[in-house]
């Protein structure tokens, strides 16, 4: 039995025209999983078997990408570590790489559980996840697809490939990215080939991704200068930069990521540009770490910049705020900033493309995903002003309601189809194993996929 067809009315829809945004206030109707019709406010359709959604004045945009998460660090949330984080390195340490050893599927599940609902209540359908389990490697990645795709959201996968752990599980790390790259991706789940930070790859690891990349059309998704200790450690252990050493291996490309970037030097930016990858930017993360925040006005027209949040959370519309305010921050002027922040809304909807051609722009005849901010326009609403609009008031609301293929996944705030406490029970289950697990002696590095 066919689902009834969807009526969104009385919602300002922010299409997307070229480099603009043109909000219009329509209805519009979903039928088959696509935006069918849009029609004037005023107008009545002729069909009256609707499942109708009015939006009352409020916007409507596409759905929200987040560009680099890190589902594994879900239940990252009050756990007993111990040990000095007085610096980047020992937060990696002391955090990070204590708790990746400690994942194994069941835990990966419920962090991508996490994840989801995290992501659904933000308006983000879409999420490139750069993953580590170095303990359970083999069957994460596809742990994590099956999870996200209980909750319809789409991604775009990888694995951290490091020889931090030693020869055995980089060598599984390598392989679950070729074969998730070779095997387990479809229509609503791609991959990109995942690396740490240059200095936990060594050359050896470097040559082999270049040469399995060599005849495919992927990108890599890797850290890069995040902190001043990833250029200092790579010149002591391999005497070249983390930007030469991906420039000598033909690494970039224009469906790479690169994560960061914050001690890129203007020089090595100049270098980039001819590849033209996507620079992914994690404020609160780096904030957070202490490691400093990228001068933006360095970063080339050339390369495309897009928002993460770093596994911190899912809320990509504070991490946009962030990312004007920041600038703000760094003296650049309001006309500046509103430039670089309008090319990086249009950098995020060209780069999507690349992984997701039937990305919407919300016209007839797309693909229907679509998001509805609690925010009525308390003064005209055009496509002169629509980025005042998001920058001071769209970002600062909450989402409402969220579709996804003509599915809908949130209305009124509430989750559709999932039961909540059941899912948050499981999490817990699994959060709890985590908890208990740091409390026992910490287990040596061990071959346990």
């Amino acid at each position: 039995m066919k689902n009834k067809p969807i009526l969104i009315k009385n919602a300002w829809i922010c299409q997307i025209e070229s480099e603009s945004v043109n909000p219009t206030f329509r209805n519009l109707i979903i039928e088959n999983g696509l935006i069918t019709k849009i029609i004037s406010a005023d107008d009545s359709p002729s069909k009256k078997d609707f499942d109708v959604i009015d939006a009352q004045g409020k916007v409507l945009t596409a759905p929200n990408v987040n560009f680099h998460d890190h589902v594994y660090s879900r239940l990252a949330k009050g756990l007993p570590f111990t040990g000095s984080m007085a610096n980047f390195p020992e937060i990696l340490q002391n955090l990070w790489w204590k708790l990746d050893l400690l994942l194994d599927h069941e835990m990966i599940k419920a962090s991508a559980y996490m994840a989801a609902m995290e992501s659904i209540r933000n308006g983000v359908t879409y999420i490139f996840d750069h993953h580590a389990s170095p303990s359970h490697t083999l069957g994460s990645l596809k742990c994590i697809k099956e999870a996200l795709k209980e909750f319809n959201v789409r991604n775009v996968l990888c694995f951290e490939t490091s020889d931090r752990n030693g020869e055995q599980l980089k060598i599984e790390a390598l392989k679950e990215n070729q074969d998730f790259i070779l095997k387990d991706t479809d229509k609503d789940s791609k991959a990109l080939f995942g690396l740490h930070a240059s200095f936990t790859v060594d050359d050896s690891t470097l040559n082999s991704i270049r040469n399995f990349l060599e005849k495919k059309d992927a990108g890599i998704h890797i850290h890069v200068c995040e902190d001043e200790s990833d250029k200092s450690l790579s010149l002591k252990r391999y005497g070249k930069s983390p930007v030469q050493r991906l420039l000598d291996y033909n690494l970039i490309n224009e469906k790479s990521i690169l994560v960061h970037g914050i001690h890129i030097t203007k020089n090595e930016f100049v270098q980039l540009k001819d590849k033209k990858p996507a620079l992914a930017i994690n404020l609160d993360s780096n904030l957070n770490n202490a490691v400093g925040t990228p001068i933006f006005e360095n970063i080339p027209e050339e390369i495309s910049v897009l928002c993460g949040t770093d596994g911190m959370y899912a809320n990509i519309p504070r991490s946009q705020k962030q990312f004007f305010l920041m600038m703000r921050n760094q003296k650049l002027s309001f006309d500046k900033a509103f430039y670089i922040f309008r090319k990086m809304y249009f950098d995020q909807l060209n780069f999507i493309k690349k992984y997701f051609p039937d990305f919407g722009s919300l016209h007839t005849g797309d693909r229907a995903d679509v998001i509805i901010w609690n925010y009525v326009p308390p003064t005209p609403l055009n496509s002169n002003n629509f980025f005042g609009h998001f920058i001071y008031g769209i970002l600062e609301r909450p989402i409402i309601t969220v579709l996804q293929n003509g599915k809908v996944l949130m209305n009124d705030y509430r989750l559709i189809g999932i039961d909540e406490n059941e899912i948050n029970n499981y999490v817990y289950s699994q959060g709890k194993r985590l908890f208990e697990s740091l409390t026992q002696p910490f287990p040596p590095v061990v071959n346990a996929s």
